[in-house]
């Protein structure tokens, strides 16, 4: 297919791109002038065209980032909840229709050019997966969906944006892994904090030895917001309560097992619960052990051991993620991955000639000696590069096909460290974990934990 200026369209270079990735050709992307409209506007045929799947908080604020991109265009939301609010509602008001009517309002204010046909709205993703208009989607849902959502993308051939946790089991991640490689997708996991240019400015610290040989990484992970205390002082057992008007609630529990209707179990509190999501520790602990594994240069492999205890919130309500925890991870090359749900919330990085604490969120740098912050990297230095944003270094992996700073493979490698921590601590056993084989040895108890029976018809 020609564009109208007689070249190929971005859409067919997306897709044509597919097997020079495959051969390791990288394939740099530069939109030409002749593909631009009047005043420099990119044409519609150049567009990545959007869909997103999930618009609670977080898929909506993925949304309204990537609708600000001149060269991204949103065509279709997707929700199992008609509309929804938190907090009295206004701003705080979410699912397809209210992330419908964003969209179609932020365009109507002329933040579109071309002939724009408007926002679908859906509440199966499998039907805005069959559109064969859309190059891309967000996969925003409760954790529990990220897989199987994410493989079916990947079959339909859509490049994805899966926030993190990339999945909620290791077998799901596997399959996820295994999908986006087969198909040729660019996957970039919302790990946002490794795109912080601190961040990035402090791995550079770590990897050109300015701390000396690392050795500790301490990760902090509190559970003392309000939410979190919410949890621990009123976790008693909810009642069955009727389903709400404009939610389709079969369709919201998913692969994970049939249960009665309570309010908690859905909307921000699923992720307190293990069926749908891992607590703490796979919720910021998904952006903290992150970061352990990119200072370590571990993105492609992982610990070795792992062993952790820990305490669910008392009254044996609802919530059983650990909201108490300390865990260790020891990697073969002999650095110690260390957490706790002390303070602050961050990570520390030692070495033997100094340490870097990162902030999270935000990416705020502390350091001893301080002078390490005001080190220069040099050209012949390793530099681990930057972005304007999270959402623009996926949208540049799509247009150029190389791999976004949270690849598939960083983001399953995370996560895996985030169930087997918490696989420890419900055994009450130290792991032996093979990063090659991804497997526990010899625990067959513990190996089955790895994936989870997935409730009919959904499988991966």
């Amino acid at each position: 297919m020609m564009s109208p200026k007689g070249g190929i369209n971005r859409r067919e270079f997306v897709k044509g791109v597919g097997g020079a990735v495959a051969a390791g050709i990288g394939m740099p992307f530069v939109l030409a002038s002749s593909s631009r409209g009047e005043n420099g506007a990119i044409s519609p045929s150049e567009r990545i065209t959007l869909g997103c799947i999930g618009a609670g908080s977080q898929g909506t604020g993925n949304m309204n980032a990537f609708m600000r991109m001149a060269d991204v265009q949103v065509v279709a939301v997707c929700d199992v909840d008609r509309e929804y609010s938190i907090n009295g509602g206004g701003e705080q008001t979410f699912g397809r229709e209210p992330a419908r009517k964003r969209v179609e309002r932020y365009y109507a204010n002329g933040s579109s050019t071309g002939a724009y046909k408007g926002c679908a709205a859906y509440n199966d993703f499998r039907e805005l997966l069959a559109r064969g208009d859309i190059d891309a989607v967000t996969v925003c849902t409760p954790d529990h969906w990220h897989g199987t959502i994410s493989v079916a993308a990947a079959e339909a051939g859509k490049d994805i944006y899966c926030e993190k946790p990339l999945v909620n089991t290791i077998a799901e991640g596997k399959a996820v892994r295994d999908a986006v490689g087969r198909y040729k997708r660019v996957l970039q996991t919302g790990s946002h904090e490794r795109s912080n240019d601190s961040v990035r400015f402090a791995c550079e610290l770590v990897r050109n030895g300015r701390i000396g040989k690392l050795h500790t990484i301490t990760v902090n992970m509190p559970n003392n917001d309000p939410h979190h205390l919410q949890i621990m002082r009123t976790n008693q057992p909810q009642p069955v309560m009727p389903v709400p008007e404009g939610l389709d609630y079969d369709m919201w529990l998913g692969p994970t097992p049939k249960a009665a209707y309570t309010k908690r179990r859905s909307h921000f509190w699923w992720r307190f619960i293990l069926d749908y999501g891992g607590g703490e520790m796979t919720d910021r602990g998904a952006h903290i052990i992150d970061l352990a594994q990119f200072v370590n240069d571990a993105d492609k492999t992982g610990p070795v051991e792992i062993s952790g205890a820990g305490k669910t919130a008392p009254g044996g309500g609802l919530f059983n993620a650990f909201m108490e925890y300390n865990f260790e991870c020891r990697y073969a090359n002999g650095v110690r991955l260390v957490g706790s749900s002390k303070e602050p919330r961050g990570l520390k990085i030692e070495g033997s000639d100094g340490w870097i604490f990162i902030n999270i969120h935000g990416g705020r740098l502390e350091a001893w000696p301080e002078s390490l912050l005001r080190e220069q990297i040099s050209p012949g230095e390793i530099h681990m590069g930057r972005s304007p944003s999270h959402q623009q270094n996926f949208i540049d992996g799509v247009r150029t096909r190389q791999q976004p700073f949270a690849s598939v493979e960083v983001g399953y490698r995370t996560a895996t460290i985030c169930h087997l921590v918490n696989i420890a601590m419900l055994t009450g056993r130290k792991l032996k974990w093979d990063p090659d084989k991804e497997v526990i040895i010899g625990d067959d108890e513990a190996n089955r934990m790895l994936s989870r029976p997935m409730r009919s018809p959904w499988h991966l």
